[in-house]
Order: C-alpha cells, then sequence, then structure tokens
C-alpha cells in the first residue's frame, strides 16, 4: 500500500503543477498514469482524476478568496460592486466551454482521450505559443494590464478559446492565456483571470463526474484519493503564485518549447510500446 500512495502522490504533484502551467494536465497524466499505474478500478481511477481536479480548483478559492469574495466586510460598496462584476465577467467566459462540455463530454471520453490527439495538441500549440511569443503578438504594447480592465467582451473572447481546452493535451489554462496574448492582455492578468474561469468550469464538470461515479469505493481506494487531493492541493497552491510571479517578468515561450518536447516524448513512448 505504501507503494500506491507514492503513486498517488506522485499523480497528485504532477496534477498540481501542470493544471495551472499552460503545458496540459492531460498529457502528463496519460503519460505517468501509463508508466505508474495505480492499482484502482476503472470507476475509482476516474473519482481519483476528478478528486485532485478539484483539489486545484479549492487552492484558487483559498489563494484568491478576498478578491472572489463579495461579502467580505473588508470591502466597500465599491469595491464589492467591482467583485460582483468580475464574478459576472467569469461567467460569461465560462458559459461556450461549459455548454459545449457538456454536450459532447461523451464524445469526448469516447473518442478523443488517445495518445495520438494529446500529442497532436501538445505539439501544436507549443509552435503556436512560441510563434506567438516571439513574434508581434507577444512584444506589443498590452491594452488590459489590469484584472478590472477585462471587458465582457474580452471575457467571451477568452471563453471561446478556452473551447479548445476541450481537445485533451490542449490545456486549459494555455488556451485561455493563448487568447490573452493575441487580443493583448497583459500576461499576469491573463493568468489570474483564467485561475477564475477554471472554478465553475472544472468545478461543474467535476459534480457532473462525481454524480455519474458515485461514491462506492474500498477503503484503500479512498486512501490513495486522498493522499492524491492533499498533495495537489498543496502543489496547485504553490505553482499558482509562481507562475504569477514568473510571468511579471519572462513571457509563455519557455511553455512552448516544453510542450514540444514533450509531444514528441509521448509519441516516442506509446509508438515504442506499439499502442
Amino acid at each position: 500500500m505504501v507503494a500506491e500512495s507514492l503513486k498517488a502522490l506522485m499523480l497528485g504533484i504532477v496534477q498540481g503543477v501542470t493544471e495551472w502551467l499552460p503545458i496540459s494536465s492531460t498529457g502528463h497524466l496519460l503519460l505517468l498514469d501509463s508508466l505508474l499505474k495505480l492499482s484502482l478500478s476503472a470507476e475509482a481511477k476516474e473519482l481519483f482524476l476528478v478528486i485532485i481536479q478539484l483539489a486545484s480548483i479549492l487552492a484558487v478559492v483559498i489563494l484568491y478568496f478576498s478578491t472572489l469574495n463579495p461579502f467580505s466586510p473588508s470591502k466597500d460598496k465599491a469595491a464589492k460592486k467591482s467583485t460582483y462584476i468580475l464574478w459576472a465577467k467569469v461567467l460569461v467566459a465560462t458559459l461556450p466551454a461549459g455548454v459545449v462540455g457538456v454536450l459532447i463530454d461523451d464524445f469526448m471520453d469516447t473518442h478523443l482521450y488517445r495518445w495520438e490527439v494529446v500529442a497532436a495538441a501538445l505539439f501544436g500549440y507549443g509552435v503556436l505559443y512560441i510563434f506567438l511569443e516571439k513574434g508581434r503578438w507577444g512584444t506589443r504594447e498590452k491594452k488590459v494590464k489590469q484584472l478590472g480592465d477585462i471587458s465582457y467582451r474580452d471575457a467571451l473572447t477568452l471563453g471561446l478559446f478556452q473551447m479548445l481546452a476541450l481537445v485533451p493535451g490542449t490545456s486549459r489554462s494555455g488556451s485561455t492565456i493563448l487568447g490573452g496574448i493575441i487580443i493583448g492582455i497583459e500576461r499576469a492578468v491573463v493568468a489570474q483571470f483564467s485561475f477564475f474561469m477554471a472554478i465553475p468550469v472544472m468545478a461543474g464538470a467535476s459534480l457532473l463526474k462525481l454524480i455519474k461515479l458515485g461514491f462506492s469505493y474500498t477503503n484503500d481506494e479512498y486512501l490513495l484519493i486522498g493522499v492524491g487531493f492533499v498533495s495537489s492541493f498543496i502543489v496547485s497552491f504553490f505553482c499558482i503564485k509562481a507562475l504569477i510571479a514568473y510571468v511579471r517578468k519572462h513571457d509563455f515561450s519557455v511553455f512552448g518549447y516544453y510542450r514540444v518536447g514533450l509531444a514528441i516524448l509521448v509519441a516516442v513512448f506509446f509508438l515504442g510500446r506499439g499502442i
């Protein structure tokens, strides 16, 4: 059981890191799960993946609780109004992916969760990141430099870009940040807004999965799920802070190079196994 707990710990750590960096948590978990083979039933493994995603969301809520809480006694009337407006923009941004995701959820599970799709998305968007950041898109003056300056139109545009992440390997935060680069939003601002966009999208999707999967599992399975949850939460908390600090001084091109390298690694790994 110790060995299985270590595997669950590793998967939780990988989820915590890759969910918020624009490098695709799906690609990493696909590769790592093939290597580690966590001893869970098919249903319990799916629940495990849902729970570690919820842990990542909880980290965002706690880290930005003051920013996201419109009922904070420390906020005056204007600040509370600004918080409500922020939530309205977040909801506008989450509608496209939320609606389409519900409609094609079964199709994605059946046809898109394959290593070929993941590798292609990793590679394609990695190249696009490098191209945009090293070209005029990445170097031009940004029109949106603060969170409150994001308009409803910007929010909807980011939501449309987030729909790209319905293809495994694209990265939810990555597709949103990609949109931010194109429409001219400061990197740290679009990264932060992408964190907020994840709350309703991922929480809603996870709750649907929980209802579908149920809670009939063994104590050992619940233990492994708990280990993954705790490790994902802790790592997410620190990874979010680190990403915001990083992008205030650097662009996202390094993540593009990383994605291209990971795509090649995934392809070599699965082709080598004849899968």
